[in-house]
């Protein structure tokens, strides 16, 4: 029997990596994970974590606002950009050693450097051959920019945190996740923000009232937001960048240009091609259910293979992956996941939360549904002086009367809806919910005393 350096060699030291060679490596196997950047990947660095850790601090300024309608006298603390920098790099630091610790301690060995394959069941880091079973591809994906004229003059979300010095004034490219978490965190920290959008309206894929609240929401903090808009050219100006808009006089001059118009699988340079591990059109990794590449030997997950691009969906994924290759614990059953039901939130201001299917795509599958809704001013803002204003939302299966969409802006509305996703994933009905006792005064007991469908146009 051939034998090999190691059981299981992972390619990347993002959430999906880390933790498959942590479980991994706590089973018995021998395991060494390849990293060329620092622990912990895009959610740690650049994304779900610094990003979160903004939104936090852009929230305090209207919070110092509202204070006033509470009885709370006196001017509002003036914001120090550099402050929050250096903070947030010291908290990542810390994070990126936690992973570090953690690998560390379940016996990981950690290879610095750029990882290629050489062949199924071998790996070169810097000149350096390793031998391995198995092989996992968790490298992620990475911001792309279109070829627009003066691309050279946009950034990425990837330097967002960075940026010196504060933007004043920040436009932002985009409708996803990303754009519009960037354009309410920045707008909220005191940048003057426009964010253009070439669709009708932000967040595709999203329930249409969410789409079309959320806009309204944002506008009324700021966010001046042009969509059916495409920018036509980027120059660099004496007085910032100088951004027109295709078929358009108008133009806008700015400091920074952020483009957060999609991403793509961090798959290139990995020696895939000359292995034979098949990628499709958009460059993500092709899996079966197991997370076997065309390779037998080669794995990949998370965002590289493109599937659904949210951390937890990663370390999911590596529960899974590491159950098939190397067995359950003992006396569990091997993990399964299911991509239905995953809920997500959008740290706009303010939040989205959402887990199952819009009102368009639970129409297409169900057929008959019945929608359930309330807009309205939270107790919080009686007093605040603030116009926001939450939006709920249940779709019903009319067959089964089983809760198939949730969705809801406002304040925390991720904390919110995350406990309604296990009642989902559990198949729970409107009968179940109406039955639930809310709790009083909350925004979350809406949910459990919504009782009039909208009735249909």
């Amino acid at each position: 029997m051939q034998t090999f350096d190691f059981d299981l060699f992972v390619v990347g030291g993002g959430s999906g990596g880390v933790r498959a060679a942590r479980m991994a490596a706590q089973r018995g196997a021998k395991v060494a994970l390849a990293e060329v950047a620092d622990m912990g990947g895009t959610c740690v660095n650049v994304g779900c974590i610094p990003k979160k850790l903004y939104s936090y601090a852009a929230h305090f300024a209207e919070s110092f606002e509202e204070s006033h309608g509470f009885g709370w006298k006196g001017e509002a603390p003036v914001f120090d950009w550099d402050t929050l920098k250096a903070n947030r790099a010291r908290e990542i630091s810390r994070l990126n050693g936690v992973y570090v610790q953690l690998l560390d301690n379940s016996g990981v060995k950690i290879i610095k450097g750029w990882a290629r394959l050489l062949d199924a069941h071998t790996v070169e880091v810097d000149g350096q051959k390793f031998s391995a079973r198995n092989i996992l591809i968790s490298t992620g994906g990475t911001a792309t920019v279109p070829a627009v004229e003066g691309r050279e003059h946009v950034v990425t979300s990837d330097s967002m945190f960075d940026l010196k010095p504060f933007p004043k004034r920040l436009l932002v490219v985009g409708g996803g996740y990303i754009a519009c978490e960037f354009a309410s965190i920045f707008n909220g920290l005191g940048s003057h923000v426009t964010q253009v959008h070439r669709g009708e309206l932000l967040l595709t894929g999203f329930d249409d009232d969410i789409r079309g609240f959320i806009a309204s929401e944002m506008g009324k903090t700021g966010v001046n937001l042009l969509l059916k808009t495409e920018v036509g050219s980027i120059t660099k100006t004496a007085d910032g960048l100088l951004v027109k808009f295709k078929g358009q006089d108008a133009s806008f001059t700015v400091d920074t240009v952020l483009y957060a118009t999609g991403r793509v699988p961090n798959a290139s340079g990995l020696g895939l091609e000359a292995v034979g591990v098949e990628v499709n059109a958009q460059g993500a990794i092709k899996v079966d259910a197991h997370y076997q590449s065309s390779v037998p030997s080669i794995y990949a997950l998370g965002d590289v293979t493109a599937r659904v691009q949210l951390t937890p969906v990663a370390t999911g994924e590596a529960m899974v992956l590491v159950d098939h290759l190397f067995g359950a614990v003992a006396g569990k059953k091997a993990r399964s996941i299911s991509y239905d039901f995953i809920p997500t939130a959008v740290f706009t201001h303010p939040n989205i939360g959402t887990v199952g299917y819009s009102e368009a795509e639970a129409r297409r599958k169900f057929g008959g549904i019945t929608v359930y809704r309330s807009d309205f001013k939270a107790l919080k803002h009686t007093l605040s002086g603030s116009t926001e204003r939450t939006l709920m939302k249940l779709l019903v299966e009319d067959a089964t009367d089983r809760v198939v969409g949730l969705h809801m802006v406002g304040a925390d509305a991720g904390e919110i809806v995350q406990g309604f996703a296990v009642a989902m994933k559990a198949g729970a009905t409107k009968a179940i919910f109406d039955s639930t006792i809310g709790i009083h005064p909350t925004m979350a007991e809406e949910f459990v005393t919504m009782r009039e469908p909208v009735k249909p146009l």
